[in-house]
């Protein structure tokens, strides 16, 4: 499995006295050899943009079916909207949405772009085996 890890790290709960603040959004690429998955957490906004797109980007790259476990998505703006919209035209197969909460449910609804993903009510694991993927070509054993 590759990972790319993106965004800010999310401080502890309970560290220091600080009063609660918005939870910060966060987004991280995991890929497998079967699929690449997207997990947001927090504000999904436009202070998460430079994130999103780099996230965005790598998936395209990749080339694979897409699933975004977003049951951690506390808020989402139109730079979501913007997101979910790119990837379910631009990476093969439906965009998966695993778990998403009500705020994006509503924004799936209103912006029609329900119409475009699959909305999946339980996640269904994500593949942990290893080798190489699709874009690494062959593994060092394998050149001759």
């Amino acid at each position: 499995m590759h990972e790319v890890t993106q965004g800010p790290p999310r401080p502890e709960k309970g560290a220091g006295s600080t009063p609660a603040t918005p939870e910060t959004g966060s987004v991280h690429v995991m890929v497998s050899r079967q699929r690449t998955r997207l997990v947001l957490s927090g504000e999904v906004d436009v202070a998460l943009g430079a994130d999103l797109s780099e996230a965005v980007t790598e998936a395209e790259r990749v080339g694979l079916p897409v699933e975004i476990d977003a049951r951690h998505v506390t808020f989402m703006d139109s730079s979501g909207v913007s997101m979910l919209a790119r990837l379910a035209h631009r990476t093969p197969g439906r965009l998966t949405l695993i778990q998403p909460p009500d705020v994006v449910r509503f924004l799936l609804e209103v912006t029609r772009i329900g119409e475009v993903v699959d909305v999946l009510d339980s996640d269904p694991g994500f593949p942990t085996e290893s080798g190489p993927l699709p874009d690494d070509g062959p593994a060092p054993d394998d050149a001759a």
